[in-house]
């Protein structure tokens, strides 16, 4: 045999013999004593294990987007291989059953592998707002699993990588779920409160305000610092509790954070308490916490404007007050069948004055109510003085709607900064005296 040929065997000899050490060496020397493979086997017992071991089951709060959503409370029920499952996501707070299964891939993962509850949040054409159109709640229905801690399993959403804690659940919490949605009015807000909001913080030796804004559809609220100057906001999404809420991200105040709110019925406060004095909370204000001049465009002597309510592009814009849908539900439901408002629009400085335009969908005439605009500085308001209507009188159908809109306390106008379908400036006319607050597209 040449001398070649043996150096050739003897280095694929020695190559097999460091190949079969380090194999051995990769299980002696690993802390599980087990390959990859093992290793993920046995987690995969271990999670099932702990799923079936909680006798009443478990309890998630999900917030799926902190950025822009709120949280949704699921309790689950885990055994062999089927789930009970429940959620506030809406009224229905029934138990249902479907499959799951424990995955193995890079990590082991818990897979709701038939539709339940949880999949509401995944699905892209279920979306609470526009900006969400085509991405649903940003939901996930299979979570990475990362052990334990206190209790708690851990795991991390598929897609997003956001954790999510599970806890063992209680009796109770499998009947919280339609008292924690009994809570959502309160946090929307009751038609008898003042309709402005606001979010106070105390770290014990400083009081700071934000002006507090709630979108009940996406569980979602943001609070911006009223303090000339600054720019500092709270944005949080909120979950309902039986007892009042829970905020994420938590309020900072201080040196503390503070995420569970408790309601009080009195006053309709949300109140959350840390230490040291430290305290945050979410309450009523009989009027705006900033006044703005946004206002003085509309008086006499400026240029022609307009700003109109239009159905249906502003239906469900969430800055009109519960008592102006209200109204507006009034209106359709005592015209004739077939007709509908359309528009409520304020025209003001042009070649025929200023005056308030009703119109109709489905063939009813145009209603026209003329007005003088006046100024209260002092309130920074604009009240429109009655001047008369075209058609000689105030058609009855209107009468609840037009009185709001002519309130002798006069009406805060604010130009928002946000926008809705399209590319108007929004701007929202609210009432002094009452809970009245209609959103507008501005025509300048």
């Amino acid at each position: 045999m040449k001398l070649k040929t043996i150096i050739n065997y003897i280095l694929m000899a020695f190559i097999a013999i460091q190949l079969v050490s380090c194999d051995n060496k990769e299980t002696l020397d690993s802390p599980f004593g087990a390959t990859p493979t093992e290793r993920l086997n046995a987690q995969q017992k271990e999670l099932n294990d702990l799923l079936e071991s909680s006798e009443l089951g478990w309890k998630a709060v999900y917030f799926t987007d902190t950025t822009q959503l709120g949280g949704f409370t699921h309790v689950f029920k885990f055994k062999d291989g089927v789930v009970d499952m429940a959620s506030d996501y809406d009224d229905d707070t029934s138990i249902y059953s479907s499959e799951y299964s424990i995955e193995l891939g890079s990590t082991v993962s818990l897979l709701f592998s038939t539709k339940n509850r949880i999949h509401l949040l995944s699905d892209s054409d279920n979306y609470p707002t526009e900006v969400l159109r085509g991405k649903g709640y940003k939901g996930d229905f299979q979570f990475l699993y990362y052990g334990q801690e206190d209790g708690q399993i851990i795991f991390r959403t598929n897609r997003s990588f956001e954790e999510l804690r599970f806890v063992k659940a209680t009796a109770a919490d499998w009947t919280d779920l339609a008292k924690a949605r009994a809570m959502i009015p309160n946090v929307i807000g009751a038609t008898t409160r003042p309709l402005f909001r606001l979010l106070e913080t105390n770290d014990g030796s400083k009081i700071s305000q934000f002006d507090f804004n709630f979108t009940p559809a996406s569980r979602y609220a943001v609070a911006n610092s009223i303090e000339s100057g600054s720019s500092f906001s709270y944005n949080m999404g909120i979950a309902y509790t039986p007892t009042g809420i829970i905020v994420s991200p938590a309020v900072k105040v201080g040196t503390q954070t503070l995420s569970e709110f408790i309601y009080d019925a009195a006053s309709g406060n949300f109140n959350a308490t840390g230490t040291g004095g430290a305290t945050a909370s979410i309450k009523y204000s009989n009027k705006p916490l900033l006044l703005t001049d946004d206002y003085k465009i509309l008086l006499d002597g400026n240029q022609s404007t307009g700003f109109g309510y239009i159905a249906p592009f502003l239906t469900n814009a969430p800055t009109n007050s519960l008592l102006t849908k209200t109204l507006l539900a009034e209106v359709n439901a005592n015209l004739p069948t077939g007709r509908t408002i359309s528009r409520v629009q304020f025209n003001f400085n042009t070649i025929y004055g200023s005056y308030i335009e009703y119109r109709f969908a489905g063939g009813k005439a145009t209603e026209y109510h003329n007005v003088q605009v006046i100024e209260d500085p002092v309130n920074k308001t604009i009240i429109l003085k009655d001047l008369g209507w075209d058609s000689g009188s105030t058609p009855a159908v209107l009468a609840k709607i037009d009185a709001e809109l002519m309130t002798p306390a006069g009406l805060y106008v604010k130009k928002e900064n946000f926008k809705i379908t399209y590319t108007n400036t929004i701007y929202t006319l609210t009432s002094a005296s009452s809970n009245f607050r209609i959103t507008t597209y501005a025509f300048q």
